[in-house]
């Protein structure tokens, strides 16, 4: 499995204190992709993750902490610069999470995809996961996910991508419309909800159903499109459920009150990290229930990454963990 895409620095008040009460910051590594990645290697993938860090102490801590996650850090760049930085402010009851991001100009924005070796990295591939963010952040970001997944196709390299739109981090002058439509071409898996077609597309669909038939007469190599639902009752209760489409069925994963959350950040990611692993192992109802379950049980986990045993999560999809389950 070869995942990309820049892994941050995240800074957070302890004990879901607020930003002016805090004289002290948890600190922490994370990013989308590499959440996905440490998920996958925590279930006995063999994990491959592409970014840039900067060549100094943080960065090499930031390296480090991938291994930790049994992440093979390999091909990492090391050059001059600096590390992104996000602070995050928990969440309590009816109070909103906040997040800061201070990631301009970081060593990974100009990331060099031509230094990569792509034949020994994808040469025992059986997958890649890219997300909407990379090619957000710049060009040379945009540029490197488009030669990664040209580079996985040409192998006949099964990509999974999570659209993921975030409109606070389109500022180098492109829109998205300009850039995801190629990279999409090349995706067999995608995660996405009607937002996420409507702004990546420049499209105004009405609703999911209209938006996910469109793309799979868009592109041809689209195998399957998931969506998740999230009901929010208050920052610490949430409900949550998924579906995953092909061309012509429809899966559907159990619904999983979360009354007591934890953490919030990465609960996206265990959900692609294990769809993922459904897909590579099982069959489209395994993959939606194991990837459901393992996003119910990140809320349940500080930090970004879902530390939880396989054996773990397939207690909660047949309903013998804890947590209560709606059918």
């Amino acid at each position: 499995m070869v995942s990309l895409g820049e892994v941050m620095l995240r800074l957070s008040p302890p004990s879901s204190q607020r930003f002016f009460q805090a004289h002290q910051l948890d600190l922490e590594f994370g990013g989308s992709e590499a959440n996905v990645g440490a998920a996958l290697a925590f279930w006995g993938h063999h994990v491959i993750h592409l970014t840039a860090f900067p060549e100094h102490e943080i960065g090499l801590a930031a390296a480090a902490n991938l291994r930790r996650c049994g992440i093979d850090t390999s091909f990492i760049q090391f050059t001059e610069g600096r590390i992104g930085v996000y602070f995050l402010e928990q969440g309590a009851m009816q109070r909103s999470s906040k997040i800061i991001y201070d990631r301009a100009d970081s060593v990974f924005t100009k990331v060099d995809s031509n230094k990569f070796d792509w034949d020994n990295i994808l040469k025992d591939a059986d997958a890649l996961h890219w997300s909407g963010i990379t090619p957000a952040l710049s060009q040379e970001c945009a540029d490197f996910t488009v030669k990664a997944l040209e580079e996985a196709n040409k192998r006949n390299i099964t990509v999974f991508g999570d659209l993921n739109y975030r409109s606070n981090l389109w500022n180098y002058g492109k829109k998205p419309h300009e850039i995801m439509p190629e990279l999409m071409a090349y995706t067999h898996v995608m995660i996405a909800g009607t937002r996420d077609f409507n702004n990546c597309l420049d499209e105004n669909y009405g609703g999911f159903e209209a938006a996910k038939s469109d793309q799979f007469k868009k592109f041809e190599n689209l195998k399957y499109i998931a969506n998740t639902k999230r009901e929010s009752l208050s920052s610490s209760h949430n409900r949550i459920s998924a579906k995953i489409y092909s061309h012509d069925q429809t899966f559907s994963s159990k619904e999983y009150d979360l009354p007591q959350i934890v953490d919030r950040v990465g609960t996206g990611d265990a959900f692609a990290g294990g769809l993922i692993h459904g897909l590579l192992t099982h069959d489209p109802m395994q993959a939606i229930e194991f990837g459901m379950a393992a996003g119910a049980l990140k809320h349940s986990v500080p930090g970004d990454v879902l530390l939880c045993s396989e054996a773990e999560i397939q207690e909660l999809v047949v309903g013998e963990s804890i947590g209560k389950i709606k059918r």
